[in-house]
């Protein structure tokens, strides 16, 4: 009986290392803040390799510093897309409450391509160069968000919302959009459908230095409001009735994280193209290295993931298989399967 007592007043040792923040140990705190300092050289490393290596001009002459120059555009624009994502990706699986579900389930890809196609097919090949330029760029992010926007308002104003019909409707209307684009490509002369097609791929090389004083005011701010709400994203992951008992009302809430994820996923989608599983792919392996729930730890996470896994891919295409153009390709593979793997291992979406 006295041995029982003992080991009962015997304090535990785990027991007495954990906190309540946000990481239960000093070992997890400092095992994230490896996990940021290795993707921060990751990233970092990605980047500058796009810039200097395979420069034909001795190093640090003007021509060398001139053809960084003309570099810079895709790391400014692999950025751009790198931060929209990943902040879009994580923050619309929380207020889904669902980390299968990516913002592109809601049909931007569909829409974008539906966008493309009807251009092409309407004034033919020349329908792409009209689609080019800074206004046809802005209307392009109007259509997208405005689409979304009205989907979100449609089915999540009422007392009957439902963020899991908004879903379902948004698969069915993308995959209607998708119907008609597939029939109006068939249509399509060869020489039209391969202009169309090199445009329907999610690509660095189909941006444009000029969307880029539009493109990122929108990426910065969109993803600075999401950082800025952390603690309230925090709040929504528990579901509306916690949330509503902590005073965050949860359906508002859930709207302005929407139309701020809508802002940033139409931004990157008429900047580049689809990129369906990259928001996935970034979000679980953000959740995954950061080993924890607090979104102030987790986006940055989830953009250091980004950069990295994009630029990464990116130079590895361009520089090992001069293929850069087949990027999204290879990240929508890896997504893809990863995304297979996460369903199988859960058993349900």
């Amino acid at each position: 009986m006295a041995e029982v007592l003992s080991l009962a007043q015997a304090p535990a040792t785990p027991a007495a290392e954990r906190t309540s923040g946000a990481f239960p140990t000093a070992r997890a705190r400092r095992r994230y803040v490896l996990v940021i300092a290795v993707l921060t050289v990751l990233a970092a490393a990605a980047l500058i390799g796009l810039l200097v290596h395979g420069n034909p001009v001795p190093f640090g002459t003007d021509g060398f510093w001139r053809v960084v120059q003309l570099r810079v555009t895709s790391v400014l624009v692999i950025l751009v897309v790198a931060i929209a994502q990943a902040t879009a990706a994580v923050a619309f699986q929380t207020a889904a409450n669902n980390r299968i579900v990516t913002p592109s389930i809601m049909g931007f890809e569909s829409l974008y391509t539906a966008i493309q196609t009807t251009a092409v097919f309407l004034l033919g090949a020349a329908g792409v160069t009209a689609l080019q330029g800074v206004p046809q760029f802005a209307l392009q992010i109007v259509l997208m968000t405005g689409f979304a926007v009205l989907l979100y308002g449609w089915l999540l104003s009422g007392r009957r919302g439902s963020m899991h019909v908004m879903l379902l409707i948004g698969i069915v209307i993308g995959g209607g959009l998708g119907a008609v684009s597939t029939f109006m490509q068939r249509l399509l002369t060869p020489s039209e459908f391969d202009v169309l097609a090199a445009r329907l791929f999610g690509s660095v090389a189909n941006a444009d230095a000029s969307y880029l004083p539009l493109a990122i005011p929108l990426c910065l701010a969109g993803s600075a409001l999401l950082v800025l709400r952390s603690r309230r994203l925090n709040v929504l992951a528990l579901g509306p009735d916690a949330a509503n008992a902590l005073g965050v009302d949860h359906r508002r809430e859930q709207l302005r994280v929407l139309l701020l994820v809508a802002v940033l996923m139409a931004t990157s989608t008429a900047l580049v193209g689809p990129m369906t599983f990259l928001g996935f792919l970034v979000a679980t392996l953000a959740y995954q290295l950061a080993d924890t729930h607090d979104h102030r730890l987790v986006l940055p996470v989830a953009v250091l993931t980004a950069i990295a896994v994009l630029g990464g891919a990116y130079f590895v295409m361009k520089h090992l298989f001069s293929a850069q153009g087949a990027v999204s390709i290879i990240i929508e593979l890896v997504g893809g399967s990863v995304f297979l793997l996460v369903l199988l291992r859960k058993g349900r979406l």
